[in-house]
């Protein structure tokens, strides 16, 4: 005979407490079997619902307590026991739940607000339009095509929808929406946010729309179970406390003229695009993507790229002064037949982010085949990568020169001041920016 837990009290219930450890703690409430209160080790609660459905254990989230008193919790727990006695497909039964929560919240008792859901979705589903269920799965089609034009290109998009497919549609992808609960997105996160908190911190924003846009599309109501403040911030620790931020491994500045040496003298279109990268102090999609109508005046005193803001990532036009050693690298590049790519790949179309990265790992393993260290960052001891040398910029504007700060910040596509300031500051210091970066060019090859 199973053991039946004793029939709690809701004052009992308030008492509950987590006895220690990083786990969940499950307490039986009874008057339903299997209805448990979960207790998070930072103290979140909510109603588990725990039963067996063709021999295979199942788990319906019913709501975070004390919001969900434990008579209601009771009572949706006892909807899910006699759909699965009856046969019905629980799934129902929170689909009922979703709508006596509106009606409950428009000021409707709670019985008859369970007996309108009821004959509400009687008559949706005896409709002549049957009622399509929608899944996580594909509410991240749907919600991920209304927004195509907001990604700002296919690679995020790609990365957006990655995402998702690797972390989240595993685990929720077949789950109604206005079925999931906290403890189904905590089952989608805790795996992960120790160990790639930053991947996870991007996951959970990303569940936290797509719930969204399926709560405005009327396919869920109630709170966003994936929503950060006052919600999960309660059961899961600060990302900023379980991950450190790590920096790109930057080029040491004593390391510079010779690693600069070194670069000139390698083959390769990948080596022209990153001798062209550290000279704009630009990041590697930049270039990759640069096209030949994007560069003006090279023939004259004051060439110039640029970048339009469809292809930055802060969304703004970005001007960068040419110095002569980038114009002569540009001019010295054979025109590919058919593309306007300038750093084509030898088949036709940009570079490979890997082929540009790819320079710099052959370099670092050169320089250690001859018994040095390599060219590696002064602080991790890292092999230098391509987008550490906009650190390497950085850092010898503040240590060997005398230019401003909001000088550097703008040459490096960074964001500048307030919103206020901004609107009052229109110019970009284009013409003071030649100046620095000609002397970039020149501590590159070895000037003091």
């Amino acid at each position: 005979m199973p053991v039946i837990a004793k029939e709690l009290k809701a004052a009992a219930v308030g008492k509950l407490v987590h006895h220690g450890g990083n786990g969940h703690a499950f307490h039986p409430v009874g008057g339903v079997p299997g209805l448990l209160l979960q207790i998070t080790a930072g103290g979140g609660r909510s109603w588990i619902m725990r039963v067996r459905i063709a021999g295979k254990r199942k788990h319906f989230g019913l709501g975070s307590y004390p919001e969900i008193p434990l008579a209601e919790a009771r009572k949706r727990a006892t909807d899910i026991r006699e759909a699965i006695r009856t046969g019905a497909d629980p799934a129902e039964a929170w689909r009922i739940g979703v709508i006596v929560r509106d009606l409950m919240a428009k000021g409707l008792p709670q019985n008859d607000a369970w007996a309108t859901a009821t004959e509400q979705r009687a008559g949706q589903i005896a409709g002549s339009t049957p009622v399509q269920v929608m899944t996580f799965e594909k509410a991240v089609e749907e919600y991920l095509a209304s927004k195509l034009d907001e990604f700002r290109n296919e690679k995020h998009r790609k990365q957006w929808r990655t995402t998702l497919d690797n972390y989240a549609v595993p685990i929720i992808g077949t789950m109604p929406v206005d079925a999931i609960t906290v403890h189904d997105i905590q089952k989608v996160l805790v795996p992960i946010w120790t160990t790639k908190t930053e991947t996870a911190s991007r996951l959970r924003g990303r569940v936290e729309n797509v719930l969204a846009w399926a709560t405005v599309k009327n396919h869920r109501a109630g709170d966003n179970p994936a929503r950060w403040k006052g919600n999960l911030d309660a059961i899961l620790p600060k990302p900023s406390k379980v991950a450190k931020v790590t920096n790109q491994p930057a080029l040491a500045l004593d390391d510079v003229s010779a690693w600069w040496k070194a670069l000139t003298k390698r083959e390769g279109m990948a080596a022209r695009a990153l001798e062209f990268l550290t000279l704009c102090a630009s990041r590697s999609g930049e270039i990759r993507g640069a096209t030949w109508d994007e560069f003006t005046g090279l023939d004259g005193d004051t060439p110039l790229w640029t970048i339009p803001k469809d292809r930055m990532k802060a969304g703004n036009e970005h001007r960068v002064p040419l110095t002569p050693d980038a114009v002569a690298i540009l001019k010295a590049l054979p025109l590919m037949e058919g593309t306007d790519i300038v750093f084509s790949a030898p088949r036709g179309g940009p570079l490979s982010d890997m082929s540009i990265s790819a320079v710099m790992r052959r370099m670092h393993g050169d320089a250690t085949k001859l018994g040095g260290k390599g060219w590696v960052d002064r602080q991790s001891g890292k092999g230098a990568v391509p987008h550490g040398l906009r650190s390497t910029f950085r850092d010898w504007t503040t240590e060997r020169t005398d230019y401003p700060r909001d000088m550097a910040e703008i040459a490096l596509a960074h964001t500048v001041g307030s919103t206020v300031e901004r609107a009052y500051r229109r110019g970009d210091m284009l013409e003071k920016r030649r100046a620095l970066m000609a002397d970039w060019a020149a501590f590159l090859n070895g000037a003091a």
